[in-house]
């Protein structure tokens, strides 16, 4: 009987310091910063970490810190694998377009990649290299940089969750999501770290209210092109952020019409603007002020 005494109370112990653990498990600051009632996120999302600039690739590190010192941003980035399981930074399947090599990263170990070039948007060949993602992961933690992450769909999602977990990189990640099945195994995943999920209508929107996924976990991606105000009110009554992506079609209009286009833009709700054209967004933004 003394055993069995014993024996629950060990069991009790254990339970109650594992609920200990679980009640100090802390939630990513980004939930709190990217909230529409406590908005102090940037108005820029780089789109693949600078693109077009002279001399400084997309998915580079050193783009990255480019960027940086000249504006107030966060950055996207698209995380693939290869052969020998390393994640590097690196939009397509194919090293072809962006560097001085060629063929498919998963067909590549890591060693064989360091031998290649990044080359620039112009064709420019630069002496920087393919970046891992952990060394970007731990440039962006000391430096307070935040990270959009883009997973190709070749890597497993958890996997590279896990790499930011290990990398104690949660304050510093928002991980990119396209539908709902994707937002439910990354909310299952890391219901502490931040999504950006897809709310292009109202339909996505309400089925996104209607889901399992805390609103405190959604910044709302609200597609390419031009949505109704309404969608952008709708979003602010229930606490999230909109961000519209102006990369393509929406920069080339305000290119050839006028950057003022942007401050329309934002004036109709939107809360962050991911581009391709992230200086001149931050000029137009910063003339709006004055």
């Amino acid at each position: 009987m003394r055993f069995l005494y014993i024996l629950s109370f060990t069991l009790l112990f254990l339970g109650c310091k594992n609920e200990k653990k679980e009640t100090l498990k802390k939630d990513s600051v980004l939930l709190e910063t990217f909230r529409y009632s406590n908005n102090k996120a940037p108005k820029i999302s780089v789109h693949r970490g600078g693109k077009s600039i002279k001399n400084y690739p997309e998915n580079c590190l050193e783009t990255i810190q480019y960027v940086n010192e000249r504006l107030e941003a966060i950055y996207e980035i698209d995380v693939a694998k290869t052969k020998d399981g390393q994640l590097v930074l690196m939009h397509d399947n194919s090293i072809d377009r962006t560097t001085t090599g060629s063929g498919l990263v998963k067909n590549k170990t890591y060693n064989e990649l360091k031998a290649y070039n990044l080359v620039d948007d112009f064709g420019n060949e630069t002496t920087y290299k393919i970046p891992l993602f952990k060394d970007v992961l731990e440039w962006c933690k000391a430096n307070n940089v935040v990270l959009s992450v883009d997973i190709k769909r070749s890597v497993p999602q958890k996997e590279v969750i896990r790499a930011i977990k290990d990398a104690n990189a949660e304050d510093v990640c928002i991980i990119i999501t396209y539908n709902m099945a994707q937002a439910k195994t990354a909310y299952a995943t890391a219901p502490d770290m931040l999504l950006s999920v897809s709310a292009r209508n109202h339909q996505e929107l309400e089925v996104l209210l209607a889901s399992e996924i805390s609103t405190k976990n959604m910044i709302a991606f609200t597609g390419t092109r031009l949505s109704d105000k309404s969608l952008f009110t709708k979003l602010h009554d229930n606490n999230i952020l909109a961000m519209l992506g102006t990369l393509g079609n929406l920069d080339k209009r305000a290119e050839a019409r006028g950057d003022t286009l942007y401050n329309q833009w934002m004036a109709l709700g939107i809360d962050m603007i991911a581009t391709d054209r992230p200086f001149a967004v931050a000029k137009a933004l910063k003339n709006e002020k004055k």
